[in-house]
């Protein structure tokens, strides 16, 4: 199966052998409407000529009306001929519906529940195209192949920038957004290239997870099938606050539950007023993937990291907010925009509460943080056992963690088993009995200026195999873009 067919493809389809099926009865039901055509005129004829009436009686015929063939049986007055009407169109409706359903199940490779939804309907056994629509998904399943789960990169993200001449606008905070942030335009050129090489976004619960067996609980590896030539990753955002010194500066300003009830964003606009759309990568992504459905693996979405020291989600929901007369209602809020994130398929994640780095702090500053964050945010979220680390930074050198580093187990024992820093190599991944570790590449500014800079030095490119830098870095940044 052709896993780029869109949903407009498979409606021509539909809409196309439905035709078919018209034209075929056409002729027939021509026929059927003269036969009474001449029955009505022979009885009006009748009826003046014995009763002396001038109105011929009536034969309402609506729009939607489908005269049905004439019966086997010559016995049955044609006036007796039933006139059928809506079950077959809804009938056919209702099949039309369960084969998108379907269809949108295997385009995210879940060949399973389009199967099972296929044929557990009670249509199965009275339209074809059901059975055909089976068999077809399961040949295309017979030839998934399992990924290698040690080789799936994963790239990350901060807050986009939505407009740029605010973003790089020469003040003292422009020089952080050209480093570390990347732009609306850009992000939305990585995910063309990434859909075009085969990457299908995965889960980080779809590599490994924690499971019972006969040795004990351990973190074991997972099958993730795709067709021959797809890769797996992983996609995650850090710092999804949106924090106060950003305000004015071409960002969204807060995430909220749009009118479909998914995750979208407010963004305050040039004349004051708040719009709501697609101002951040959430709700970007959300759409990307609704018109490409095959780059999401069983409905995978991003991983979104809070920090809490300024709240989360555009809502001041930290301690020191306390006296805010919103306070409550931005925690009530906050928590709805959060449990709104995982009904949709986000992973949620913690980024630290101060934005520290967590292997260099002292011991007591470390607890405390991770203490803050637990009551400040996981409070507010709901449990996670994920942490991307601030600054890239790890609590462990590339050696699998032990009980002997007291940070790990620490984080252990508050919940946390994936563990995430940044590490410019394609694919960095160790999972060890109670964790699985994995490296993550910033595609941000700064990254794509030293791809450019590297030109023809391909040991020196880091994304090549993403994407070219030259084809989406931004011709608005200010260059050279260094690091400070």
């Amino acid at each position: 199966m052709n896993q780029n067919i869109h949903r407009s493809d498979y409606r021509h389809r539909a809409s196309k052998r439905r035709r078919q099926r018209f034209l075929h009865r056409l002729p027939l039901i021509l026929i059927i409407i003269l036969l009474l055509t001449l029955l009505t005129i022979f009885c009006w004829l009748l009826a003046r000529h014995f009763w002396g009436k001038d109105s011929p009686p009536s034969l309402l015929l609506t729009e939607t009306t489908e005269v049905s063939p004439p019966p086997d049986d010559p016995t049955i007055p044609s006036s007796e001929i039933a006139i059928s009407t809506e079950p077959e169109t809804t009938a056919n409706s209702s099949v039309d519906a369960l084969l998108e359903e379907a269809w949108v199940l295997a385009a995210g490779y879940d060949y399973d529940r389009a199967i099972e939804l296929l044929q557990s309907s009670e249509y199965y056994d009275t339209d074809q195209r059901i059975p055909d629509a089976v068999a077809e998904y399961e040949q295309t399943k017979a030839a998934l192949v399992p990924c290698d789960i040690t080789q799936i990169t994963h790239v990350f993200f901060h807050t986009l920038v939505m407009d740029e001449s605010k973003a790089f606008d020469g003040d003292e905070d422009e020089s952080g957004y050209n480093q570390v942030m990347t732009t609306k335009d850009e992000f939305l050129k990585i995910l063309d290239s990434m859909y075009e090489r085969g990457f299908v976004l995965v889960r980080l619960h779809d590599m490994a997870e924690l499971s019972a067996g006969d040795d004990g609980t351990k973190m074991r590896k997972k099958t993730i099938l795709l067709p021959e030539g797809k890769k797996p990753f992983v996609m995650s955002q850090d710092d999804v606050c949106y924090y106060e010194y950003m305000t004015g500066d071409g960002f969204a300003t807060r995430m909220i539950i749009g009118e479909d009830g998914k995750p979208t964003c407010e963004m305050v606009m040039e004349d004051g007023t708040t719009q709501v759309g697609a101002f951040d990568l959430v709700p970007i992504l959300e759409e990307y993937i609704q018109e490409h459905p095959d780059f999401s693996y069983r409905g995978a979405r991003a991983v979104i990291a809070f920090t809490g020291y300024q709240g989360i989600l555009g809502y001041r929901t930290a301690l020191s907010y306390q006296n805010s007369p919103t306070y409550e209602q931005d925690r009530q809020t906050a928590a709805a925009v959060a449990q709104c994130l995982r009904d949709n398929g986000w992973e949620l994640a913690s980024h630290s509460w101060g934005h520290r780095d967590l292997g260099k702090v002292s011991w007591d500053n470390f607890k405390a943080d991770c203490d803050k964050w637990q009551n400040e945010v996981e409070s507010l979220i709901g449990p996670t056992d994920i942490i991307l680390f601030p600054f890239g930074a790890d609590v462990g050198d590339w050696h699998p963690y032990t009980d002997d580093n007291e940070r790990f187990v620490y984080l252990k024992n508050q919940g946390f088993h994936y563990f995430c820093n940044v590490d410019s190599s394609q694919y960095w991944v160790q999972i060890g009995n109670t964790f699985l570790r994995q490296g993550r590449r910033n595609l941000d500014g700064f990254r794509m200026w030293k791809d450019i800079e590297a030109g023809d030095n391909t040991s020196a490119r880091k994304l090549d195999d993403l994407f070219r830098a030259e084809d989406v870095f931004s011709p608005n940044r200010p260059t050279p873009v260094l690091w400070e």
